[in-house]
């Protein structure tokens, strides 16, 4: 893949619980049947072209699926969808997103026909009190959700909804409003985040663009670093990644792609076990590594 051609992809404190969180709980179980607590995920998609070739990452998506209960619904954090304030979608039919340019015909022909969940995005919006989100009817899925779930559930009959990343919050407040959408998880919902926890396209060496697990010594320094801190559950220094030096500032040189997983990390609970899959470097300044709690 080109330089040019895979830059055009991208141009781009506690909360309280509340009677009408509640009730929105209440109203979600008539509908979804109540379900031992579904994992979470977060999901190093990588490139888009994933989505229609065969390799091992694309079968760690399929892997992973076999670990977890089919769910009723999925509720995705994609860094793809970066807004100014928080939105859902409440789309019933979401559209499949083709949000990059310059990639072969077949890519943009694909379609994720999973229908939405107004019902959901309703519930989830009331869940997020006191802080606000707005329900969007314009956006559908991006790349970053469905060129992962049409590995996962290809069969596109599990509703999905987008939670928008606000761009104006720091970590910390994704963290603790990631904590306000645990009880979908008792409802069969699954939440996935979607992005790449090392992802600097400025410095991608397109010379080895399909050499797997090649990091320049600062991606070998951080994914060594996030994966101890990760299986450790020591969460605050990922929480104040910008404070963590240089390589650091490299490997995250913009929130968007590493975010979704601070919303992964906000929905552990105790007792719960973390684990690693995809974990690979690409092409000198990408990772793909995952996540999966249970």
């Amino acid at each position: 893949m080109k330089r040019k051609t895979f830059l055009k992809l991208f141009s781009l404190s506690p909360f309280a619980f509340s009677m009408d969180t509640l009730n929105s709980l209440s109203n979600l179980s008539d509908s979804f049947s109540a379900t031992d607590k579904m994992p979470v995920v977060f999901i190093g998609h990588g490139s888009p072209m994933n989505a229609i070739e065969e390799n091992q990452f694309v079968k760690g998506f399929r892997d992973v699926v076999k670990t977890i209960p089919k769910p009723n619904a999925i509720l995705c954090v994609s860094a793809h969808w970066f807004t100014r304030g928080t939105k859902i979608t409440i789309s019933k039919q979401p559209e499949t997103i083709h949000d990059f340019g310059g990639f072969p015909r077949a890519l943009y022909e694909v379609q994720y026909p999973a229908p939405g969940s107004p019902e959901l995005a309703k519930e989830t919006q009331k869940l997020l009190t006191p802080e606000l989100a707005e329900l969007d009817e314009k956006w559908g899925l991006d790349h970053g959700a469905w060129s992962v779930l049409r590995h996962m559930y290809p069969d596109a009959d599990v509703p999905v909804i987008q939670l928008s990343i606000d761009y104006t919050k720091p970590a910390s407040y994704h963290f603790e409003l990631a904590k306000r959408l645990s009880e979908l998880r008792n409802k069969g919902v699954l939440i996935v985040g979607s992005g790449n926890i090392i992802h600097n396209l400025r410095m991608v060496d397109f010379s080895n663009f399909n050499r797997v697990d090649y990091g320049y010594d600062w991606a070998v320094e951080v994914r060594e670093k996030v994966n101890n801190y990760l299986l450790d559950g020591n969460y605050q220094p990922l929480l104040n990644y910008d404070q963590q030096g240089t390589a650091f500032r490299y490997a995250i040189p913009t929130p968007d792609h590493y975010l979704p997983l601070i919303y992964t990390l906000g929905l552990q609970e105790k007792g719960e076990q973390i684990s690693l899959f995809n974990d690979k470097l690409m092409a000198g300044s990408l990772s793909m590594t995952s996540v999966k709690i249970s």
